[in-house]
């Protein structure tokens, strides 16, 4: 999720209220039990129309008439839940991001447009092949790890706006993905943002552009938002389902609101159960923590400026598990270029990378993803509902 008030493009998600009077279209959810013939056969009585099936969490997505009501759809034999599954809006644009000078300014003088601190920090040193790393990953230390691991082969996907995968420093990497929208077409990104949390992750390491935190790692592209940065429940429910369908290992959710639903709630403890490491961003409301990244079973992550400070923007709470580098973060951009974003989105994945660094290194469950990445933390000195263990520091998850 991006902040709508500062440098950045904003991912906010308006979710509406649960209440509604007639169905439109519709995420109705059944007891596993119950026969799924019979489940369609059930919705085709009220002149219903299934569109998606998500096996992950017994439930089934119909288009109903305008004259039916939620409460007919209840009655139905079987029916455990019924949600009308919105198509909100969740990334919005904001003024243009700060250039990258910015950055490297920030970092020497440690002042950030999101923090008013004059206290000086060391100047960085830039050789010629350090120049490719963004600041949010050098802060992270992800070099300390690459001796021993890249992140080689590890399965992660990016569930988001989908992907620039003809980009130079993701093309390498991109191995497949799946468009929840439209499923016969592919899962390019046509919007932005997805892209540059894609980089963050894993771009390669080339002495070109940027490197991301696991610059090996496998990346999957799970496009559940349009070009407007638009999207169903069903369309987010249904990546997360590509996802445990096909293996993956760890999942970025740059995205989230201030309401849940079963269904997201349902499909993001499944992946847990599966296996998956699900790593969310907190929110950008400066208040509690946003779904899903609220559900026990996500890695929160908050969001800090280059003076190891938190976000004025970031989202905290007692869900926090750990805060990473989110603003004026450097990354790939749609048509192969590189532009600096700021928010929790952009923190995210700088812990997704970690995670896949983690998961090459022999932490096979959620468990022991978390468990090793807490481990790897240092407290910036905040408090626990702001940065939860801390910043990761890759040379301590390796063992170094």
């Amino acid at each position: 999720m991006n902040r709508t008030k500062i440098a950045g493009p904003a991912l906010v998600c308006l979710l509406l209220g649960a209440g509604f009077v007639s169905a439109g279209q519709m995420i109705v959810t059944y007891d596993p039990s119950y026969p799924v013939a019979e489940r369609i056969s059930g919705i085709e009585s009220l002149g219903g129309r299934v569109t998606k099936d998500l096996h992950l969490i017994t439930a089934l997505v119909a288009v109903f008439p305008d004259n039916i009501k939620a409460s007919v759809i209840q009655s139905l034999r079987g029916v455990r839940i019924v949600e009308e599954d919105l198509y909100l809006k969740w990334i919005e644009s904001v003024p243009p991001a700060l250039p990258l000078s910015h950055v490297t300014d920030s970092l020497n003088s440690g002042k950030t447009e999101d923090s008013g601190d004059t206290e000086l920090l060391p100047a960085p040193t830039a050789t010629p092949a350090e120049t490719e790393i963004p600041w949010g990953v050098k802060r992270v230390n992800a070099a300390g790890a690459w001796n021993f691991t890249m992140g080689d082969g590890v399965k992660v996907a990016i569930i988001d706006t989908g992907m620039d995968y003809n980009h130079a420093d993701l093309a390498a990497n991109y191995a497949d993905g799946y468009n929840s929208i439209d499923p016969a077409k592919p899962p390019l990104d046509d919007q932005g943002h997805g892209t540059h949390v894609s980089g963050t992750i894993g771009a390669v390491r080339d002495a070109k552009g940027v490197v991301g935190v696991a610059p090996k790692a496998r990346l999957y592209a799970v496009k559940v938002l349009d070009r407007n940065g638009s999207g169903t429940f069903s369309n987010i429910v249904d990546g997360i389902q590509w996802a445990v369908d096909n293996g993956m290992q760890v999942i970025n959710m740059s995205l989230g609101g201030s309401n849940g639903t079963p269904a997201l709630a349902g499909a993001v403890a499944a992946a847990d159960r599966a296996g998956i490491t699900v790593i969310c961003a907190a929110g950008n409301d400066s208040g509690p923590v946003n779904y899903p990244a609220k559900y026990p079973e996500a890695v929160a992550i908050s969001a800090s400026s280059s003076a190891d400070k938190i976000a004025s923007f970031s989202s905290r709470g007692t869900e926090i598990a750990l805060i990473a580098p989110g603003v004026s973060v450097y990354s790939s951009a749609l048509g192969g270029g590189y532009t600096t974003m700021s928010g929790t989105s952009m923190a995210a994945p700088h812990v997704t990378g970690l995670a896949a660094l983690s998961v090459a290194g022999g932490a096979d469950t959620p468990a022991k993803v978390k468990a090793a990445l807490k481990k790897a933390a240092v407290s910036l000195g905040l408090k626990p509902e702001e940065e939860g263990a801390g910043m990761v520091d890759a040379a301590r998850l390796a063992g170094k």
